[in-house]
């Protein structure tokens, strides 16, 4: 995605989605011919949608879960494929995502959506090798609409020139990494016991103006500071960004690499317990609520992230992706 810092527009707070200003107000066909079957089934309580790939001698199984997702949701594709079979890829509305191997002969592709996404078909193809046979026609699901809160927030003085260019590159290549490791096991946890104060995909109108490109990447919780943020999953302690290194925006910030495209931020820390290259579990205390960088009061903002999307991370809290 763009990156753009320097005007106080739309498209500038597209990318600082945790902006705490004063806030006024919340109002709220066919399959390929080589395809034997399709099975609709229910797994643990989540849709799959299932269908089978090639000839029965090469065959290649494909879930697809959630299989009426919604805006915000992630989609996960598993492939099982022959033991002949290369890694497959996998196309989303001709974009590429990478898949890993989960199992014996078995891959997954993690594939964000969010609420800057139109709604309507969303196109998948499967290719599991060089062998044609084992690729599949276009499978199309239904991206849900989903109604997001809207808050107005006026801001005043110089906070249309916050952040830093060190500040914004840490963050865009802490977004953008893909480590082949997976390191989180079962649902995610929650980083800080506060209520949720904003939830995810709020749109905002920055001083009247609706910001088009922009919604609350993450999910903001209202603790006093001090109060302990600790690690949603397993991963790597891949950012810490301090207000005194340039942090302006976020403030003090941790970044875990969770592996595989899957990254959790967690910012306005009032301490950082955690330095980069640590290896943290699932509910070890990295930090503590604060109210650095852009905050009008203490809360921690948890913004998850699958290959650079800031997806929303109730369901990953609610099931997991395993």
């Amino acid at each position: 995605m763009t990156i753009l810092r320097r005007s106080l527009s739309s498209s500038r707070f597209a990318n600082l989605p945790w902006i705490d200003g004063i806030i006024t107000g919340i109002t709220t066909g066919s399959i390929h011919r080589r395809t034997r079957r399709i099975l609709i089934s229910l797994a643990l309580g989540t849709a799959i949608l299932l269908f089978i790939l090639g000839t029965p001698a090469q065959a290649v199984q494909v879930q697809i879960q959630p299989m009426e997702p919604q805006l915000g949701d992630t989609i996960s594709a598993v492939i099982q494929a022959d033991a002949a079979s290369e890694p497959p890829t996998v196309m989303m509305n001709q974009k590429s995502y990478p898949t890993f191997a989960i199992g014996s002969n078995r891959y997954r592709a993690l594939l964000p959506t969010t609420p800057l996404d139109s709604p309507g078909n969303l196109t998948i193809q499967v290719n599991a090798g060089q062998n044609t046979n084992n690729s599949s026609q276009p499978v199309t699901l239904q991206l849900r609409d989903r109604e997001f809160p809207t808050q107005s927030i006026w801001l005043s003085g110089d906070a249309d020139s916050l952040g830093t260019d060190h500040e914004f590159d840490r963050v865009d290549a802490f977004k953008a990494l893909v480590t082949p490791e997976k390191l989180w096991s079962g649902a995610f946890q929650r980083p800080n016991q506060g209520e949720i104060s904003t939830i995810y995909g709020v749109r905002r109108y920055y001083n009247g103006e609706f910001a088009q490109d922009y919604f609350h990447r993450g999910v903001d919780y209202a603790a006093p500071v001090g109060d302990p943020v600790v690690a949603p999953a397993a991963g790597t302690i891949a950012l810490v960004g301090r207000v005194e290194d340039g942090f302006e925006l976020h403030g003090n910030t941790i970044g875990i690499d969770h592996g595989q495209g899957v990254e959790s931020i967690l910012i306005h820390l009032s301490r950082i317990d955690v330095k980069e290259g640590d290896v943290v579990q699932a509910g070890q205390q990295i930090g503590a609520v604060g109210s650095t960088g852009a905050a009008t009061g203490p809360h921690l903002h948890w913004g998850l992230y699958v290959n650079s999307q800031c997806v929303d991370p109730v369901p990953w809290r609610n099931e997991g992706f395993e």
